[in-house]
């Protein structure tokens, strides 16, 4: 499990593919305190630590994760948001997120706002996803609160501290992200498509 605070944003190194899977390493100033098996989110994905080797680590991401995730979009030199799994008895700054991306959506627009940023991203509704006004959302592995909360569509506020220390600060209109939907609206949709 983890909150959606980003602890780093770690730097692709290099990207190797065998077979239908892709290992990914990465530096990263957290990589001294990481351990083999040990379960990290990358842009909201949950990866196993597979190997270390000074300040970097690899992780492998298997075809099911590269087809509904954003992943199969890196390149060596991409920033990404990283978050260990968070420690029994932690605060949770965040939301509960499971490391688990339902889908990507793209970015569709970008808004400079007094300070702040707003940021709105597409996604395909026929997944049965849901967003809800104030609710929350995790985009690229960031717990944000939901605004503008439509069927295929929704935005988030960006204030300066989150902007300079997630990767939200590479986005650009057409950038694809990770989403993880908030795991109560979740039960609460498959709730209702069981009930109609």
């Amino acid at each position: 499990m983890f909150t959606g605070i980003i602890e780093d944003i770690g730097v692709v190194t290099n990207l190797v593919t065998e077979f239908d899977n892709l290992h990914i390493s990465i530096k990263s100033k957290i990589t001294s305190e990481l351990k083999i098996d040990q379960s990290v989110a990358h842009n909201g994905v949950c990866l196993t630590v597979i190997a270390i080797e000074n300040d970097i680590y690899t992780v492998t991401a298997i075809k099911e994760t590269l087809d509904k995730t954003s992943l199969s979009y890196l390149k060596v030199g991409n920033r990404v948001n990283l978050e260990r799994a968070m420690k029994l008895g932690d605060r949770l700054d965040g939301h509960i997120v499971q490391g688990h991306v339902d889908q990507t959506a793209t970015c569709t627009a970008i808004k400079e706002d007094n300070g702040s940023w707003i940021f709105t991203f597409n996604y395909d509704s026929a997944l049965n996803n849901i967003t809800i006004e104030k609710g929350s959302i995790t985009v690229n592995g960031t717990s944000l609160t939901v605004v503008n909360s439509k069927k295929d569509s929704f935005s988030v506020a960006i204030i300066p501290f989150t902007y300079e220390h997630t990767n939200f600060n590479t986005f650009k209109i057409g950038t694809v992200v990770n989403l993880e939907f908030d795991v109560l609206g979740k039960y609460v949709s498959k709730l209702m498509d069981l009930n109609n």
